[in-house]
């Protein structure tokens, strides 16, 4: 689509987009199995399985999986030659020690607190790597359009090392996938709560990568990065943009970051194929983050994905999931919209919950579900409709756009 195709002064979901998106409709592939709640750092660790099997529960029960266009694909583990496009044989052997004997391995971040060494956690976190790595090729092959990988999103690994509850970066494989079968250019935009640093520092001089993230400022929260000012290496200048966000942000304003900068680099760089993490951390009552952002705002931004995908990519697009530690009153709906999203049933601005998944929550869990569960469709003010120097979120954006828009050839003004 032209970039004329939207209206000045309109958001990027506007009909004309959405009509793409329902005309262009094809294959889906999610990725699910049962053993991919092996990873499993123990009890009272935040990263819970729990937080998996409840969306996927919900998901049948609510029928979007049912489509004959929805592929539901189980994979096995990663080989070690397929973890070593990511990272380092050294690391992936500590792993692999750390796995089979119990070996700790603090300068590798293997027997932290944030990630705690567990019986079979290299197979299962090479089953999570191997899940979007296929989704990629899935997608770039013409398979199916779209791919999801709720399991994915471990975007704080390092090339040599485990970092915040993230043992191998599947979010790099997806792109490294890509890149491997062809791709020139492939965008990665981060909607996590949390900088999304490893897949950033992973692809920080490639010029083919634009890397995107949209997260809690990192002077106020893990991992510590991820700043306006960082904007690529000096091979690819531009190559990543940083929305630091200050604390309570909510909604309506995350959604005006998104709006303000997302759009404009993706057409910009105009890749062939868009990866996106849906970390739905940043929700008001997530334990391990400041923001305040609601369902409805995380529902509507997963909108905004699949249509940038259709606009700029030819609807190539796999999405995966992330951090999220609100185990049964926001994973399972964050996720579910986003699945809904990419077979093409999205949610409106509610959803009313199955009431057996609803019992099944209270047998499991103790925690009483409402019978319906509210999206709401929130009000923002665009970025066109002016820059407020008093807001703190609008001072956030324009750090970013002043940064890094130049160097991508965009008029940080316009």
């Amino acid at each position: 689509m032209p970039r004329a195709a939207i209206p000045e002064g309109r958001t990027v979901i506007e009909p004309v987009a959405r009509e793409l998106v329902t005309r262009c409709e094809g294959p889906v592939r999610v990725v699910w199995s049962p053993e991919l709640l092996a990873y499993d750092f123990g009890r009272g660790h935040p990263m819970a399985p729990t937080r998996l099997d409840l969306t996927m529960r919900l998901a049948r029960d609510l029928g979007l999986l049912d489509a004959p266009a929805v592929q539901v694909v189980e994979v096995q583990a990663a080989p070690d030659r397929v973890l070593e496009l990511v990272h380092d044989p050294a690391y992936v052997a500590a792993v692999r020690a750390a796995s089979h004997g119990g070996r700790v391995d603090p300068a590798r971040g293997l027997g932290t607190e944030d990630d705690p060494v567990f019986a079979g956690m290299h197979e299962a976190a090479a089953r999570i790597f191997a899940g979007s790595y296929d989704a990629a090729g899935a997608v770039w092959s013409g398979e199916v359009r779209h791919a999801v990988n709720i399991a994915g999103g471990m975007h704080h690994a390092q090339v040599g090392a485990a970092s915040g509850f993230c043992v191998y970066n599947d979010a790099a494989a997806a792109v490294r996938r890509l890149l491997d079968d062809g791709a020139q250019r492939v965008a990665y935009v981060d909607l996590d709560a949390h900088h999304g640093d490893g897949v950033e520092s992973i692809f920080w001089d490639d010029p083919r990568v634009l890397t995107v993230s949209v997260h809690q400022s990192g002077t106020t929260l893990f991992p510590g990065t991820g700043h306006a000012v960082d904007t690529g290496g000096l091979a690819a200048p531009g190559s990543a943009v940083n929305v630091a966000l200050p604390p309570r942000t909510d909604g309506a304003r995350w959604l005006r970051a998104i709006d303000a900068v997302v759009p404009e680099v993706l057409r910009a760089f105009r890749p062939e194929v868009l990866v996106t993490q849906h970390g739905c951390d940043a929700h008001g009552d997530d334990p391990l983050s400041d923001l305040d952002v609601s369902l409805g705002a995380q529902r509507t931004a997963a909108a905004w994905m699949h249509a940038l995908a259709h606009e700029v990519a030819d609807g190539r697009w796999v999405a995966l999931g992330g951090g999220g530690y609100a185990v049964v009153r926001v994973v399972p709906f964050a996720w579910a919209a986003l699945l809904a999203e990419a077979v093409h049933r999205p949610f409106g601005t509610s959803c009313a919950v199955p009431s057996g998944w609803r019992e099944q929550v209270e047998v499991l869990s103790g925690t009483r579900v409402p019978a319906v569960v509210e999206l709401d469709d929130l009000d923002f003010r665009p970025w066109s409709g002016g820059y407020d120097p008093s807001d703190d979120v609008d001072r956030a954006v324009a750090a970013t756009r002043t940064a890094v828009f130049p160097l991508l050839g965009i008029d940080p003004h316009y």
